[in-house]
């Protein structure tokens, strides 16, 4: 089995002149949205060694949320805030040994471009939405892309 890295894009969240955009909140839609990735990811049977989030308010919020019904407690990272890349999703990923499954909570562009970089896709990352990527030595493969409808369909069947 290989290294999996999945991406939570954060749910929906107030708009930039609500507040500073660290402090940003996520709408009720946005809750919502975060519930619904992480029972989703739970009915797929996808079980994650670590989740990390970045330290944003919306996405603390997003990753304290699916992991209701994910388990475990998000860890802060600080790279996911703002220019996260694959060679920090790698680090996170190999950190734990060659099977880890890792849940990372953070923000585009950055999450679109990590898919990217790791799998050569271009993909639309909804607010709410995920991605599953494989890692086997230094190729990547897209093996989930589901936008928060499909998400609430399968939390909620």
């Amino acid at each position: 089995m290989a290294a999996q890295l999945w991406l939570l894009r954060h749910g929906e969240a107030e708009p930039h002149d609500a507040r500073p955009d660290p402090e940003r909140r996520l709408t009720a839609r946005g809750e919502d949205q975060s519930r619904a990735a992480g029972a989703a990811l739970h009915a797929l049977g996808v079980v994650f060694q670590a989740v990390y989030t970045s330290p944003k308010v919306r996405a603390r919020d997003t990753a304290r949320l699916a992991c209701e019904a994910l388990g475990g407690e998000p860890i802060e990272h600080a790279a996911l805030a703002d220019g996260f890349s694959a060679a920090d999703a790698r680090e996170l990923v190999t950190a734990g040994g060659p099977e880890e499954r890792v849940l990372v909570v953070g923000h585009n562009p950055d999450f679109a471009q990590v898919v990217h970089d790791l799998t050569g896709a271009r993909v639309d990352f909804k607010k709410g939405g995920v991605a599953g990527v494989r890692l086997e030595g230094g190729a990547g493969e897209l093996v989930a892309l589901l936008r928060p409808r499909e998400l609430d369909r399968i939390a909620r069947p």
